[in-house]
């Protein structure tokens, strides 16, 4: 009986749509691509691609950043559903958000580009399709919120930084310029970097220290 209830409902396609931010030249980038079919051929999309039969929409989106960046330890998070019944003019599809992090470097590059994709600065984007500049939107927000409580260089910065290249990112994230005596102070005071002894001195003489996240106590603050 209750198969034959579920036969008599509609099937409705399901994608996942991946806003993948990465920071690179002092900007925080967004990864797009544009589309090879119909519909809207030609413009610029989220990353995305259809959810398989035999998998979740986690592992649908764990597995499109693995094909297009290669990596296997993504920060993935899901930020919304999307379900509007005209919001994409192919047919009835409802699309599982999530917004990921990744450091940009000259191999991610290169991959990127052999898929047809392009790192995009957040605060000049092209038009997108359908209805991704709300998902955009919304995955920026939940990065943003992120940002508030946990400190989210690890995942799109060097192994080593200096308290001013954090600066900057956050920077990039808030799109405002934080004061730096109140920055260093307030990232310092969650207790999750080290300091090393080595500096970077290419602004000045004097140089700034270089530091690094402590794994175990980021991971602690963040459970």
């Amino acid at each position: 009986m209750i198969l034959e209830s579920y036969n008599n409902q509609e099937k409705y396609l399901v994608s996942i749509d991946c806003a993948i931010f990465g920071y690179h030249e002092g900007e925080l980038k967004l990864l797009l691509f544009q589309r090879e079919k119909e519909p809207e051929k030609g413009k610029w999309s989220l990353i995305g691609g259809w959810v398989n039969p035999d998998e979740s929409a986690e592992e649908a989106a764990t597995r499109v950043l693995q094909h297009l960046t290669g990596l296997h330890d993504i920060f993935l998070e899901q930020v919304s559903t999307f379900s509007k019944p005209n919001r994409d003019p192919g047919g009835r599809v409802i699309s599982v958000v999530f917004y990921a992090l990744i450091v940009i470097d000259s191999e991610r590059m290169k991959l990127s580009s052999e898929f047809g994709a392009e790192w995009w600065p957040v605060k000049s984007l092209p038009t997108l399709i359908f209805d991704h500049q709300q998902m955009f939107e919304m995955s920026l927000e939940r990065l943003r919120q992120k940002a508030n409580y946990h400190l989210v260089g690890r995942e799109l910065l060097p192994e080593t930084f200096t308290i001013t290249q954090l600066r900057n990112l956050y920077n990039s994230i808030f799109s405002k310029d934080f004061d730096p005596g109140n920055f260093r102070k307030k990232v310092l005071s969650f207790g999750v970097l080290d300091r090393l002894d080595t500096k970077d001195t290419s602004v000045s003489k004097k140089g700034a220290f270089y530091y690094k996240f402590n794994e175990q106590k980021l991971n602690e603050s963040e459970n």
